[in-house]
């Protein structure tokens, strides 16, 4: 799918016809339309096709004065997945004519940034309207990686008197989404230090203050995912030992309630022999045998008790 946008002093507006200082979204496009993209702007095609590949990773490629920047986003799977925040790649085409952007899968992102206010994208400033894009990304991150730490002290709490592994298995799909985020803000920031050491894009004046808010949620978003990766393997390993603690608490009271119950079938089973037992002639005989079962029965549970064994 192609979707036209350009700037006007009413903000962006789309429009149907492919023109200069436009910026040009393609959406898992067709061959057809990277073919017809490439054509018209003068583009090496596989900078329109490589971001279609979902393990691409963060770089940079320069070739015939257009610019692929390929930066790795945050995406929500849902809850239901196996990972439930994983990362995509994003391309960017940043060319003389054009802004052209390339995903395989919408995450939304682009239209924040297209309904951003204030600092908001102008599609004929090509360094600009990069940084504001990677700040988006940025603060996506972060936005996720608080939402992770309300998942796992949710589950925190549930793990607690947990005995199944289940809850255990959800913080691990969590593992594996702070993983994919580590990765890719890793490889963004060094794609980002690149585009800096080697003066790629030019940068102007008026850049430098978002430059550094990119360079410091980048910065942020590292650091949080880190903490949060090591807090959830820790306490992935704690609560393994929690889960087990508690199984062993469970069996333990089902071995002292069956040897509690044990004592008085085993006085009922002898008196229930057909031979002479003592106390067979006795009127009470019942009641004695009974209550003498039921306070060897008291008996063990009060040492049961007093030794933490129920």
């Amino acid at each position: 799918m192609i979707t036209i946008l350009k700037s006007t002093e009413g903000g962006l507006e789309r429009i149907q016809e492919l023109a200069d200082g436009s910026w040009v979204r393609l959406l898992n496009p067709g061959i057809e339309e990277t073919a017809q993209i490439a054509q018209h702007f003068g583009i090496p095609t596989d900078f329109l096709t490589s971001p279609l590949d979902l393990d691409e990773t963060a770089r940079v490629e320069k070739e015939n004065g257009a610019l692929l920047i390929v930066l790795r986003v945050p995406h929500y799977e849902g809850p239901a997945s196996d990972i439930p925040y994983s990362t995509m790649p994003l391309g960017i085409v940043l060319t003389e004519r054009v802004i052209v952007t390339v995903a395989r899968i919408d995450t939304g992102l682009l239209d924040e940034v297209a309904a951003g206010r204030g600092r908001g994208p102008s599609t004929t400033k090509r360094s600009r309207f990069f940084l504001l894009l990677f700040l988006a990304a940025a603060k996506r991150f972060l936005t996720h990686l608080r939402e992770i730490d309300r998942h796992v002290e949710g589950l925190e709490d549930q793990l607690q008197m947990s005995l199944r592994n289940r809850e255990v298995l959800e913080l691990l799909k969590y593992q594996k989404s702070l993983t994919y985020f580590t990765t890719a803000l890793k490889a963004n920031q060094l794609m980002m230090g690149r585009l800096q050491r080697g003066s790629i894009f030019q940068m102007y004046p008026e850049d430098e203050d978002l430059l550094d808010d990119v360079m410091t949620e980048i910065d942020q978003a590292i650091e949080m995912t880190s903490i949060s990766s090591g807090i959830l393997s820790q306490m992935m390993d704690a609560f393994a030992s929690i889960i087990s603690n508690n199984l062993n608490v469970v069996m333990k009271f089902l071995a002292s309630v069956t040897i509690i119950l044990a004592l008085p079938t085993l006085i009922a089973s002898v008196y229930g022999m057909n031979l002479t037992l003592p106390l067979h002639d006795h009127p009470q005989a019942f009641w004695l045998v009974m209550g003498s079962a039921t306070l060897l029965a008291v008996l063990v549970v009060v040492v049961f008790y007093r030794r933490d064994w129920l």
